[in-house]
């Protein structure tokens, strides 16, 4: 069983959504990173997705950018994150992590070597935020070759065969949005329970809402809207920057955010946690 399927069975049977964590690795120099990584699992976090920086992250709004500006100004580059998630493995042997980053930092190692690197340092996923559906198919098999989940993204306004492509090629879970824009710009706790439903409809791996969680307010509006799960970034990366304790910072945070998810069962939708061994 993946680490993925692991814990939304675990979660399920605890009636809890999942919480995760983004951090942009050596953010702001890699001992410091390896502590908030740790941080984040003392916290509560269930999954944990990071960052590699890259200069050009498309997706992401000014903190994650400005997280991605100092690590690169650290000297830490693709390398220096896998070390540090092997690390982070060793540590943490149970807990799901994956990777959010961008087709050309893949494409400049060599689609083969990313994945294989990324899977042999203790990755369990990738998701490539710049990587059209309709381009996928060759890069997911290879991911999947190399032992890593594909994860995409679904938004609101996806189409229905779009979606189709995107759960045929999705694992892991699946990553969804429901507003247009970057990360780290929205307020409102407003989460659309339309796509979930499609994606439950078309058998999709389990939807983890990402793109503006900061609140424990959103943290269940997002689980209300059937979601089996959600990622805070922005917020948590924010407190990274602004800490003279990164680690310590970051902890209580977590712990906040994630005792939102513990909400009573039946509010759940069982079969928005059902996943691929």
């Amino acid at each position: 069983m993946s680490r993925y399927a692991a814990m939304f069975e675990s979660l399920r049977a605890r009636g809890e959504g999942a919480f995760g964590a983004f951090v942009m690795l050596g953010d702001p120099d890699p001992p410091a990173s390896a502590g908030v990584l740790d941080a984040l699992v003392e916290g509560g976090a269930d999954m944990i997705e990071v960052g590699i920086p890259f200069s050009d992250p498309v997706a992401d709004g000014p903190v994650i950018q400005a997280a991605a500006g100092r690590a690169l100004a650290s000297g830490v580059r693709t390398a220096q994150c896998f070390d540090l998630i092997a690390g982070f493995r060793k540590r943490h042997p149970e807990v799901p992590l994956g990777i959010l980053t961008y087709a050309n930092l893949v494409l400049a190692r060599g689609r083969r070597s990313f994945f294989e690197g990324a899977a042999e340092a203790g990755a369990d996923s990738l998701l490539i935020a710049d990587l059209p559906s309709l381009e996928a198919e060759p890069w997911g098999e290879e991911m999947r070759e190399a032992g890593l989940d594909p994860v995409l993204i679904a938004a609101a306004n996806t189409p229905v065969e779009t979606l189709r492509r995107i759960v045929r090629l999705s694992a892991g879970y699946t990553y969804c949005v429901t507003r247009a824009g970057i990360t780290g710009t929205h307020t409102e706790a407003r989460f659309d329970s339309t796509l979930i439903d499609r994606l439950l409809e078309l058998g999709a791996p389990s939807p983890v809402f990402g793109f503006g969680i900061s609140t424990p307010e959103h943290v269940r509006s997002a689980l209300d809207a059937g979601a089996a799960g959600v990622i805070c970034g922005s917020a948590i990366v924010s407190l990274v920057a602004g800490a003279v304790s990164p680690a310590t910072a970051v902890a209580p945070f977590v712990a906040s955010l994630k005792a939102a998810t513990r909400i009573d069962s039946s509010l759940l939708r069982n079969d928005c946690h059902a996943q691929a061994v």
